[in-house]
């Protein structure tokens, strides 16, 4: 499945996920997005308890993991059997893959800052971060693209990929799935507390290998980048992973690991390999 993810890897750096095909036919994120949302308003219900609540999280986490997986795996199936049948499924897993896109928002934050100035990079940088921009002076506009490149990285590249590598389509499909719940339910509000506590807890899990993969790719990166920082980036990965939040024992209402927790590696990194660049 190695030779699959390199293909997929290839396809969406050159091809992308056309806007016209968006417009007609939707994304697959937008397609898992609608059916958790739709299961958010369906089963979690403020009335019913914590416990039941949490419960109905897992059995939603769990339908949609059958669903991806079993689409993947049909889709896989039927188009192995076909002559170019592995291009095919490569050329349906870059959907699943986002570097084009990142590289695009990345870049126009650099651009702006670089000829158009601050305003101008404020804007770009809204399009990739949460956070208001209007705060930003120059240094934390470029600050907040390099977190959300890193962030972005690891979760919409490497660990995608990572997955299709390793488990093929469904695998590929599986973690989009998860991904995308925990970015929409799992958040300690009281909303989504007990609903999104699966979410959350399974994509940390499903994040590990690829964000410390990803760390060690922007190492090897800033080891090729004249003028990046490969050794700040080594330390950077060194101090930084001791600060991953662990998993908290079980309990009625469990701290969760930090969102962002098993990403620091990675976000540290790509700080200090370009610290130093002109």
């Amino acid at each position: 499945m190695i030779t699959l993810a390199l293909l997929a890897l290839l396809l969406e750096a050159a091809l992308g996920y056309p806007q016209r095909l968006v417009d007609r036919i939707g994304h697959p994120v937008i397609w898992i997005g609608r059916s958790i949302s739709a299961m958010d308003r369906g089963w979690n219900k403020a009335t019913r308890g914590f416990a039941t609540r949490r419960a109905a999280g897992v059995a939603a986490l769990l339908l949609l993991m059958g669903v991806a997986g079993g689409v993947g795996f049909a889709l896989q199936s039927a188009l192995l059997a076909l002559p170019l049948g592995l291009l095919a499924v490569a050329l349906v897993a870059s959907s699943l893959l986002a570097q084009r896109s990142l590289h695009d928002h990345v870049a126009r934050v650099a651009v702006a800052l670089e000829q158009h100035g601050l305003e101008a990079g404020r804007e770009a940088v809204s399009h990739i971060v949460g956070r208001d921009p209007l705060s930003l002076d120059e240094a934390g506009v470029a600050r907040a693209a390099i977190e959300s490149l890193a962030e972005n990285f690891s979760d919409g590249v490497v660990a995608p990929a990572f997955w299709l590598a390793a488990a093929g389509l469904p695998g590929a499909a599986i973690y989009k799935a998860v991904n995308t719940a925990d970015s929409m339910i799992g958040h300690r509000t009281p909303r989504h507390e007990a609903f999104g506590w699966a979410s959350a807890r399974l994509d940390d899990v499903l994040n590990l290998p690829a964000s410390r993969l990803a760390a060690g790719l922007i190492v090897v990166a800033a080891w090729l980048q004249p003028g990046a920082d490969a050794r700040g980036a080594f330390r950077a990965v060194l101090r930084d992973a001791g600060r991953t939040v662990r998993p908290m024992p079980a309990g009625p209402r469990p701290r969760w690991p930090a969102r962002s927790a098993s990403l620091w590696p990675a976000r540290g990194a790509m700080a200090a390999c370009w610290s130093r660049m002109p």
